[in-house]
């Protein structure tokens, strides 16, 4: 072997030893990192650094994901754009026309959310369609402050107690209807309920009170139970 074909085998040979090593380096950095990324307040935007009392993360239509934070003391809701964690942006605060402190109940659709007031006065709706700029909606002639529960994004029963009871005790209910979230005026009151039953299919609960059968009807979840029904019995 002559001494210019030794000096390329050795060129080559070098050459592929860095590429290797350039792509090793190059995956290295490409690899996610299992170590945690602690973010203090101060590296956050400057809302971030006041203290909050409760929180709720919003999802929107546009893929966007919202942290609202209650802070001082119901009076503000300080919004972030949280979509992408690593760049945190501040997306402005709203004065909300709250009587003081609240927490975060549960959803009721895709832009509204029970809230509740510690202090036992009342629950509330946060109409989050426009997330900029939410406003609480105080429901009108809702008095209970126990139990609640969903009944899918159209409604929702409060009891007059915290917790279940046996069915042997009965329990007082409250209806609120949120199909529209932006005027949660209509209450229905359901005395001496012994026992409820939901069918899921249909949507339907039946509450079996001291003076009969009540019927909570959700149309909109009848409707596209009877369609599913007809695809499934005529199929292609």
């Amino acid at each position: 072997m002559n001494r210019n074909r030794i000096i390329r085998i050795a060129q080559f040979t070098l050459t592929a030893a860095a590429a290797l090593a350039m792509t090793g380096h190059a995956a290295a950095r490409s690899r996610p990192s299992n170590k945690i990324i602690f973010v203090r307040p101060t590296e956050l935007p400057e809302l971030a650094r006041v203290p909050g009392q409760a929180m709720l993360l919003h999802y929107t239509g546009d893929g966007k994901t919202h942290l609202c934070v209650e802070q001082n003391h119901g009076a503000r809701l300080a919004i972030f754009d949280v979509t992408d964690p690593a760049h945190v942006k501040e997306e402005g605060s709203a004065e909300v026309d709250a009587p003081g402190s609240f927490d975060f109940v549960s959803s009721l659709g895709d832009d509204a959310e029970l809230i509740r007031f510690p202090d036992g006065q009342r629950e509330a709706v946060l109409d989050l369609h426009k997330v900029k700029r939410p406003t609480i909606k105080m429901v009108p002639g809702l008095t209970f402050q126990g139990a609640t529960e969903h009944l899918g994004d159209d409604a929702f029963m409060i009891s007059n107690q915290a917790s279940a009871q046996p069915e042997t005790d009965a329990q007082d209910y409250q209806v609120v209807e949120t199909a529209s979230a932006r005027e949660p005026n209509r209450v229905y009151d359901v005395k001496q309920v012994r026992q409820q039953i939901t069918n899921d299919e249909t949507g339907t609960t039946f509450l079996l009170a001291a003076d009969g059968l009540y019927l909570i009807r959700r149309p909109a979840v009848e409707e596209e139970h009877y369609i599913h029904e007809w695809q499934m019995s005529h199929p292609g």
